[in-house]
């Protein structure tokens, strides 16, 4: 009798270590895609009238506040770039405010995404680089979806 029944615990004990291990697949959460983020080590986007992984078409009005010295002469780049982060459009937009300081400056425009691809993209803010020395460039990217 004692036996069976230490045998029937070890069976027990047997199937309660291997269906998890066979079973272990079916349970198995997959990691959790992360969206894409406003790339922006400095710290320097205050804020941004479209807001990341938002969807866009035609001709969209923006406003931003940005700091850090982005800005010559009153102007700031602004780019549309693709999945890839490879250039589809360029342009720019002026400062509304004082823009001959290192702190926050407001900026206002209108982005064109007529005729661009569908899909992911980025906005990119760019220091207008009055040297054109690549180590004084800097940039923000925001991730969008163009519809």
């Amino acid at each position: 009798m004692k036996k069976k029944i230490f045998l029937i615990i070890i069976i027990l004990i047997i199937i309660g270590v291997l269906v998890p291990i066979i079973f272990r697949q079916r349970f198995v959460v997959s990691p959790k895609k992360e969206e894409p983020k406003i790339e922006d080590s400095r710290g320097d986007l205050v804020s941004f009238s479209i807001s990341p992984n938002e969807e866009v078409h035609g001709i969209v009005p923006y406003e931003g506040v940005i700091k850090g010295g982005y800005f010559f002469e009153a102007n700031i780049l602004i780019n549309i770039l693709d999945a890839d982060k490879k250039l589809l459009k360029s342009d720019h937009s002026t400062a509304t405010t004082d823009w001959m300081t290192s702190g926050p400056v407001s900026f206002a425009g209108n982005l064109d995404f007529t005729g661009l691809s569908k899909g992911p993209a980025y906005i990119q803010i760019h220091n207008d680089n009055a040297s054109g020395l690549p180590e004084h460039d800097k940039y923000i990217l925001i991730p969008i979806v163009i519809k």
